[in-house]
């Protein structure tokens, strides 16, 4: 299972990207403060619930993959581009596990990647 097949996180995914398309409509005073901070605090839900999820591999990459994922919701992506960055985060998140689970290849005894 992944952390997008999780009931939470599709509901507060759902949440920001509504929060996101109503937000569209404030008052342009209000950019770089309420605007900026509720799509902020709405999408950090989503990461976090993502990056909770997985931190027993690696963290790092559900983090990405959540805002590449709101990247694609709003339209800044395209699916091509967002299914690329995704399938290299996989990749990279792997390399990080790798890493964490063989310290010693790396010459530290004492890394870890989280």
């Amino acid at each position: 299972m992944q952390f997008q097949d999780l009931l939470a996180y599709k509901k507060f995914f759902a949440l920001a990207m509504k929060i996101y398309h109503v937000s569209k409509s404030f008052l342009k005073e209000e950019k770089y403060s309420l605007t900026d901070q509720v799509r902020r605090s709405s999408r950090s839900v989503s990461a976090n619930i993502a990056e909770a999820y997985r931190k027993r591999r690696y963290p790092e990459n559900s983090e990405t993959q959540t805002w590449l994922e709101f990247a694609l919701e709003c339209n800044y992506l395209d699916k091509d581009s967002y299914q690329e960055f995704f399938n290299e985060s996989e990749e990279v998140g792997k390399l990080l596990n790798y890493m964490n689970n063989n310290p010693l290849k790396f010459g530290s005894e004492n890394f870890t990647a989280n």
